[in-house]
């Protein structure tokens, strides 16, 4: 293997891809390009020592991406017809981030309406009060992520579940491990089968790799993923039922309506891409529309009834997830950088012509659970080998539920690490990772059976 190739196969393993497959400077053994990947694997160091060095990850990848560009602006003024491969790179960044930061921006907002309305912590008091027994909230815990996370993401989902597990269990450290294991299998299959449940499914479905309805193919191999390491994981819960918790939470005033405005926001998303052919977005920002409306109407309405008004839209703008939305962008700018460079070329022969779309998809889901299933996945889209629906159904699955495997391998393990205070721990979730390992094996092996690819 010579030099070029050996880095292309680092830069592989790293998670990195490219902005464009075939338009590319093709300066991969360049020192300046060689540079670059080295940022970007530094940048990623600081963003996996996120728990440890409590810097946000947003900072370091958009200090990489705006250094990595620098970078490519030098080598494409070396090349006949840098300049203009540069322009057209940056403009394709910015269409891929823009539609995605709209459709997530939305979606952050909705659901910080219906938190700060208590639909969340409505659901949580209710299932605190039930005397439910351990075993009984394990499974009720992990069914209800493998659901809500299609529609919220899989990290609220983790944290208000996570919530329920230390209201009733926070004395038993077995029972919260376990159960919190379970929360971050469960939602990340959940998300799996949604087009908007997870940020990888958002990517292919805006892609237009597959179409709304053909990702709901995916639910049995999904819930293989779940319930096959929820199985094994059940006989080790404690055979305990701890006495119920009285508490009561009313939800606000308008929290119904908003759950059904999310719903009618989600439909618009879907109609718009689905017979209109308008990209997803624009769906989402007018859905938005729809809660600025209803905004004003509890405004106008409770002033005159209750005095005056404290829900306010633009506060749910203000609390959504910065921190996310910026690192996709610096995720997004750093990847486009290096393919610019032209890493895409190689490192789609090696994986797709070299080992087969099969081998390579499978590979793509570990390396989501080293790394993080957004480069990856990016860098998969943005590659675009030629596969089917079938072996993009298969890569949209693996780095879904790839994160599973490793407690840091998904946002939500890590938000339920912080969670915890120490009762459920990396080491505590690699315990498991055999039997979740089992779950990733068996729902490939049911996408491939159900969808004729043996």
């Amino acid at each position: 293997m010579n030099l070029n190739r050996l880095w292309v196969v680092l830069l592989a393993l790293f998670g990195a891809g490219p902005a464009l497959a075939s338009d590319n400077l093709h300066m991969i053994s360049h020192p300046l390009a060689i540079t670059a990947v080295v940022l970007f694997v530094v940048a990623y160091g600081f963003v996996i020592a996120e728990e440890f060095i409590h810097m946000r990850k947003s900072k370091p990848v958009i200090l990489g991406a705006g250094i990595i560009w620098v970078l490519v602006a030098i080598v494409a003024g070396e090349v006949e017809g840098g300049r203009e491969m540069l322009d057209h790179a940056v403009d394709h960044n910015v269409n891929e981030y823009a539609a995605l930061f709209l459709f997530l921006l939305t979606a952050m907002i909705y659901i910080n309406a219906l938190t700060e309305r208590n639909v969340f912590e409505k659901l949580r008091s209710v299932l605190v009060k039930k005397g439910f027994s351990f075993r009984a909230l394990f499974w009720i815990t992990g069914w209800l992520a493998f659901f809500i996370s299609p529609v919220a993401d899989n990290l609220t989902t983790a944290l208000l579940m996570g919530a329920v597990v230390l209201a009733v269990g926070a004395d038993n450290p077995r029972f919260v491990s376990l159960s919190f294991v379970n929360i971050v299998i469960a939602a990340n299959a959940g998300g799996a089968f949604s087009p908007f449940g997870d940020i990888t499914t958002l990517m292919v479905w805006q892609s237009d790799k597959a179409e709304f309805f053909d990702f709901f193919s995916l639910f049995l191999p999904a819930v293989v993923n779940f319930v096959v390491p929820a199985f094994i994981m059940n006989f080790a819960v404690p055979k305990v039922t701890p006495a119920p918790i009285e508490e009561e939470v009313s939800m606000r005033r308008g929290a119904r309506r908003i759950c059904v405005l999310f719903l009618c926001t989600i439909a618009t998303a879907v109609c718009f891409e689905q017979f209109l052919h308008l990209p997803p977005f624009l769906g989402m920002m007018t859905g938005l529309s729809y809660l600025l409306l209803f905004s004003y109407y509890i405004k106008i309405t409770q002033y005159s009834e209750e005095g005056p008004a404290e829900f306010n839209i633009f506060n749910k703008v203000a609390r959504a997830e910065w921190d996310t939305l910026l690192f996709f962008f610096g995720v997004i700018f750093c990847v486009g950088g290096l393919g610019t460079l032209g890493y895409l070329a190689e490192v789609s022969i090696i994986m797709y012509e070299g080992w087969g779309a099969t081998t390579a998809n499978i590979i793509v889901g570990v390396l989501s659970a080293l790394v993080d299933n957004i480069p990856v996945m990016f860098a998969v889209l943005t590659m675009s080998p030629e596969m089917d629906l079938n072996q993009w159904l298969l890569v949209t699955l693996t780095a879904g539920v790839g994160g599973s495997l490793l407690s840091v391998g998904s946002a939500a393990g890590v938000a339920l690490m912080g969670q915890s205070k120490g009762l459920y721990t990396f080491f505590s979730h690699l315990k498991w990772s055999w039997a979740i390992a089992l779950g990733y094996i068996a729902s490939i092996a049911c996408h491939m059976a159900l969808s004729g690819m043996f």
